[in-house]
């Protein structure tokens, strides 16, 4: 628990660091085509993995977590080969305003039918199609589907091993969620919001780790 809460400590601040400058989504593309079903591994420890994700709007910003359902990861050699992650859309969890009743509320709506749209679509999933290395670590491209779309995009991502753990851990990137068909508040969508809007981009990261 120590781990998470010291985990959201840094990515808030990483997130509060660049609020001044000009936030911009991951290119989108044609879903690829998947040649391993990594998610029979079965090898995510579910318990110790999660998506951070943060939503801004003209008058603050709200940040959390989302657990994982299942996931596997492939590693030959060292290297990155494939991975896939299913993502339990029940499990959104809000961080900045835990232990209140707006915390309550905020979850709710965002697991109604006008956001994510959680009883019809109940998981989202990221499916890795190709791992490039890089001198820092990997350009990881994969397959996001939220909702009943799904786009190819490509994030930065470190993968290390040790004690028989191995961790993928994404850097920050950011989705246009309008691209997946989350209309809420969207001034791609209505154009009567004024200063009532959210802004269509979500900022995530993975951190997933291997079961020891």
């Amino acid at each position: 628990m120590k781990k998470i809460i010291l985990s959201l400590v840094v990515f808030a601040s990483v997130l509060t660091a660049c609020k001044g400058e000009k936030k911009e989504s991951v290119k989108t593309d044609e879903a690829k085509v998947v040649d391993v079903n990594v998610g029979e591994l079965d090898n995510v420890n579910t318990d110790a993995s999660v998506l951070y994700w943060e939503g801004t709007k003209p008058t603050g910003a709200h940040n959390g977590i989302v657990s994982l359902q299942t996931g596997g990861l492939l590693i030959n050699e060292g290297n990155l080969v494939g991975g896939e992650f299913i993502i339990d859309m029940s499990t959104i969890t809000n961080k900045d305003l835990e232990g209140t009743e707006g915390a309550g509320k905020l979850e709710g709506h965002l697991k109604a039918a006008d956001f994510f749209d959680i009883e019809t679509y109940p998981t989202s999933r990221f499916v890795i199609t190709n791992a490039e290395k890089t001198a820092t670590g990997y350009n990881v491209t994969g397959n996001l589907r939220i909702k009943d779309v799904t786009k190819s995009i490509t994030i930065p991502a470190m993968v290390t091993t040790e004690g028989g753990v191995t961790t993928f851990k994404s850097e920050t990137f950011n989705i246009n969620r309008a691209d997946f068909n989350v209309k809420y508040g969207s001034k791609s969508f209505f154009d009567d919001l004024q200063d009532k809007f959210i802004d269509d981009l979500i900022a995530m990261s993975f951190e997933v780790k291997t079961k020891a």
